[in-house]
């Protein structure tokens, strides 16, 4: 499903992803690990066409076509999408108004119709059951004033209204305490299924005892230095990213 080919990117005068290569395939989550500025959100990044971050070599696809070459909104109805680790606060629009909203611009760029109103809240109130999220948060406007908890929840919220295609998550465990992750990794969980894949980008293991991963991936320096089983993230655990940074 995902294709990365000795892909190579900037940020401004600095490369930062330095030639590498993944293949993900349809139905499967795989994880990536690796120590801080390792490159891994600049991958996420890249990969959803955020700006500032110019690839300079190689090439991506999605279902084999070419990601590089969409604009961020056109990567986003292809079925691809990024829990931010850092959810960004949109003070004005209510969390409901704005997930309508990208729902509906989706559904337009794939040739679809506009969603109603009441088959939207039904949608919405089933899905925030789900992740246990109490339906008078999504009329405040998106973020604000939310824990780190509640923000991740919401990202997830969304993934599971939009029900994207790919999934990127960035470090989705940053903050969580172990309720919140629990509640979080059931709704990634709920979506898994033959016909949609996961990136999971994290530091630790404790995310992977939850979201169980088919491949485990080591990034250093800009590329993957080591691939492996589901073993190999316990081995990070008990033994560090030195050795692998050493490889690099």
């Amino acid at each position: 499903m995902l294709h990365i080919e000795n892909l190579r990117a900037n940020v401004g005068d600095k490369e930062i992803i330095k030639g590498l290569t993944l293949d993900v395939p349809a139905g499967e989550v795989h994880a990536i690990m690796g120590p801080n500025g390792a490159g891994k959100s600049t991958l996420s990044y890249v990969l959803t066409g955020r700006e500032g971050y110019e690839v300079t070599g190689g090439s991506a696809s999605l279902n084999g076509e070419d990601l590089l070459a969409l604009e961020a909104n056109e990567r986003a109805a292809k079925g691809l999408f990024l829990s931010f680790q850092y959810p960004l606060e949109i003070p004005g629009v209510p969390a409901l108004t704005f997930i309508r909203a990208a729902l509906n611009a989706q559904r337009k760029a794939r040739g679809e119709g506009e969603i109603s109103a009441p088959e939207f809240l039904k949608l919405a109130r089933a899905k925030a059951g789900e992740l246990k999220i109490d339906f008078e948060m999504l009329k405040r406007p998106l973020n604000v004033g939310f824990s780190g908890g509640e923000k991740k929840r919401m990202e997830i919220l969304q993934m599971a209204m939009l029900s994207p295609r790919f999934l990127i998550l960035d470090e989705t465990d940053s903050g969580l305490d172990i309720d919140a992750l629990k509640i979080v990794a059931e709704g990634v969980n709920a979506v898994r299924s033959p016909e949609r894949s996961m990136l999971v980008i994290t530091h630790y293991q404790r995310l992977l005892d939850y979201i169980k991963p088919d491949r485990v991936h080591v990034l250093a320096a800009g590329r993957i230095v080591a691939s492996g089983g589901p073993e190999l993230a316990l081995q990070l655990e008990a033994e560090g990213y030195d050795k692998f940074a050493r490889a690099a």
